[in-house]
């Protein structure tokens, strides 16, 4: 990949990169492709592919969003997108509604590589994500998640990667993550991507790869990323994070494109 415009800066004490102009997408005859979504038809999202977390309880995270099912505002697909909207209405005692796509209990995988290509919303209060958790989840954080993709909107063009674990996750402050800096993440599309082995996460965009996350102490409190995990596309508005600096309802609607979803093991 040719990279143009790299600028390094210091984002509360981890290294970013500014990332421009990228464009790769070469075949690897090294892998091979287990699981996809291009979204190129139009309407709901395919239901053979994609569950929905439906509800308005907050997620354990605050937010202020109700995510619907089975409704075109929240989740369509058109002109070769997935579109997750948030839009400001009332609905269900919530004052906004979004959507979040799941593939538990329609697929899981472990080890391999997923590759997402989207374009985010901006506005304060906005907060897309591309993650993934175990199939079994019984308690988090101790099953795990990865955080491929977090931007929240207050502060623009800030994408973070992080891992949970219960020896390792925020709510005791101990969270793994760092952050890149893509100026125009919600002008243009860019791939963010995860290669998971058994000995590590590496987490990129466009093929640069900013946060690693290595299974050093060999224990199910740090690493438990040894069993199938599924993939959780959503839009939040507000939260503990998202809505840190408030909402700025002048936004509304936002919509958080999603070109494709491609898994890959090696071969």
């Amino acid at each position: 990949m040719k990279l143009q415009n790299i600028i390094t800066i210091l984002v509360g004490g981890t290294l970013a990169f500014s990332v421009s102009n990228c464009a790769s997408n070469k075949p690897d005859s090294n892998r091979k492709l287990i699981w996809n979504d291009e979204f190129n038809g139009k309407g709901l999202p395919d239901a053979t592919k994609w569950n929905y977390d439906v509800g308005g309880d907050g997620y354990g995270n605050d937010e202020a969003q109700f995510y619907t099912k089975g409704r075109l505002e929240n989740a369509r697909v058109e002109n070769g997108n997935l579109v997750i909207e948030a839009k400001k209405e009332n609905w269900e005692k919530s004052q906004y509604t979004s959507a979040r796509l799941l593939t538990k209990g329609k697929f899981s995988f472990q080890y391999g590589t997923v590759e997402v290509r989207a374009k985010l919303p901006k506005g304060r209060g906005t907060w897309p994500a591309i993650w993934m958790m175990s199939e079994n989840m019984k308690k988090w954080p101790d099953d795990g998640e990865l955080d491929i993709m977090e931007h929240v909107g207050f502060n623009q063009g800030y994408v973070h990667a992080s891992v949970h674990t219960k020896k390792y996750n925020h709510k005791i402050g101990t969270q793994k993550t760092d952050t890149l800096m893509v100026k125009d993440v919600s002008e243009k599309f860019h791939v963010y991507k995860a290669d998971w082995t058994p000995e590590k996460i590496d987490v990129y965009i466009d093929d640069q790869k900013f946060f690693t996350y290595e299974n050093k102490e060999k224990t199910y409190e740090a690493w438990p990323f040894d069993q199938p995990y599924f993939i959780i596309l959503n839009l939040a508005v507000g939260g503990f994070w998202g809505g840190k600096e408030g909402i700025d309802d002048s936004i509304f609607p936002q919509k958080y494109y999603i070109d494709y979803v491609r898994v890959y093991q090696n071969k």
